[in-house]
């Protein structure tokens, strides 16, 4: 069953374009001067950037003080320490940081580095949301939808995930396309699910691809279209999306969308049950009698293959 997603994931630092000049590289031994964390963070020197961003923190400024949480928080030039990144995104976000805000709502959500609290992570997501913040007004919505920190309201789920989607926030924009698919305060609407499974996709966004792909699948909101199906699938799939993967592997023995193999069949439910996808092991099991003992060698090597790769990544 498809569901909406929320960002669990902490806001990395906010680099500005063009806004630090860059150190030339030189063929001097002497160490490496950067002009600001920010510059030296970009660079992954983050010892550097942790010592450069620190005294400013401690003077007040809201900004290295959300950024010296991120490094806390993700064990970037200090060892990792939950309760000390959530010590300095508060510091920030209680001087009005909107991305701060964000990371103190999602520390609050999943309950790290404090005890789990929904109804602090819905405040936190809503300040943060009120000032534009795309990630947190995605979040604030997935809040209403869930009915965590605050009582159900699809309404209120669907002006928030706007806002975002409306920003080109990827993951709004799927869950405003599963709203539009589900008529969850919106009328049910198949054309504008497709429209924001859409604008998703076009961002690699990995389960909208897979959704639009059963969109064509089914014809909805589209003409069913089994080659554009695989399309996304196989776009899905290739980001490591196991219902994809299942999905890819059926197409692939019943000859829907593409010419019938069983080699690449077998392969993509080696893939989807690998990642415990119950359905995949079964099929799998039920077409190997269907083939010969170089096929399955040849299939399971494809997806051996494939593992190694995408590991590499």
């Amino acid at each position: 069953m498809k569901k909406l997603v929320i960002a669990l994931t902490l806001m990395v630092l906010l680099l500005p374009s063009a806004a630090y000049s860059k150190e030339k590289g030189t063929k001097s031994k002497t160490p490496v001067k950067y002009s600001s964390y920010i510059e030296a963070y970009e660079k992954k020197d983050y010892e550097v950037a942790f010592k450069m961003a620190k005294p400013l923190a401690e003077k007040g400024d809201a900004r290295a003080q959300n950024e010296l949480g991120v490094m806390y928080d993700e064990g970037q030039g200090v060892p990792q320490d939950y309760a000390e990144a959530f010590k300095w995104y508060t510091k920030s976000a209680k001087q009005g940081y909107a991305s701060a805000q964000h990371n103190l709502g999602v520390m609050n959500e999943i309950g790290q580095g404090v005890p789990q609290n929904y109804a602090e992570a819905e405040k936190w997501y809503r300040k943060s949301a009120e000032q534009g913040f795309a990630k947190a007004q995605c979040d604030l919505g997935v809040m209403y939808y869930n009915g965590q920190g605050a009582p159900q309201n699809y309404d209120e789920a669907v002006k928030w995930l706007t806002k975002a989607a409306e920003q080109g926030y990827a993951m709004a924009q799927y869950n405003l396309g599963f709203m539009y698919y589900e008529g969850q305060g919106v009328p049910q609407n198949y054309a504008e699910a497709v429209n924001w499974y859409t604008k998703s996709v076009e961002q690699g966004y990995a389960i909208a691809q897979y959704s639009l792909g059963l969109m064509y699948y089914n014809g909805q909101g589209v003409p069913k279209n089994n080659p554009e199906a695989v399309k996304w699938w196989t776009k899905a799939a290739e980001q490591g999306y196991a219902m994809a993967q299942y999905n890819l592997g059926n197409m692939y023995r019943t000859g829907e969308g593409v010419p019938q193999n069983y080699v690449q069949a077998y392969k993509y439910y080696c893939l989807a049950a690998a990642q415990g996808n119950e359905s995949a092991k079964k099929n799998r099991g039920l077409l190997a009698k269907k083939m010969t003992p170089a096929q399955i060698a040849e299939a399971q090597k494809l997806a051996a293959e494939w593992q190694e790769k995408h590991q590499k990544k």
